[in-house]
């Protein structure tokens, strides 16, 4: 499993802006995306940073996202977020939600 992990400042009093973005418009691009599992979205205290993970089943599919769709999604975070998004990439290594396949060392 490999995970994106999105860090995003938000504008000023924006956190019920973003909230109903992701459910409107974002999930539906995802969810018809190869590969995709799941998003969770965290808002800091205060409203002024979100983090936004989104599990895929493989990374070539979270890679293909981040391609083809990613530009789109950005578009429609634009008018709560300030800047632009940091994107960090990582190999899921466990999760209470998803099973795992333990990977052999090499």
């Amino acid at each position: 499993m490999f995970a994106r992990n999105v860090s995003l400042h938000l504008k000023p009093n924006s956190v019920g802006e973003l909230t109903q973005t992701i459910e409107k418009e974002i999930l539906p691009l995802l969810q018809k995306q190869k590969g995709f599992q799941d998003e969770i979205t965290f808002v800091a205290p205060g409203g002024t940073k979100a983090v936004a993970i989104s599990l895929w089943d493989q990374k070539e599919n979270a890679e293909a996202y981040s391609r083809a769709t990613y530009p789109q999604v950005l578009r429609a975070l634009a008018k709560v977020v300030e800047g632009t998004p940091e994107v960090e990439t990582y190999e899921v290594s466990n999760s209470t939600f998803h099973k795992i396949a333990a990977r052999v060392a090499v």
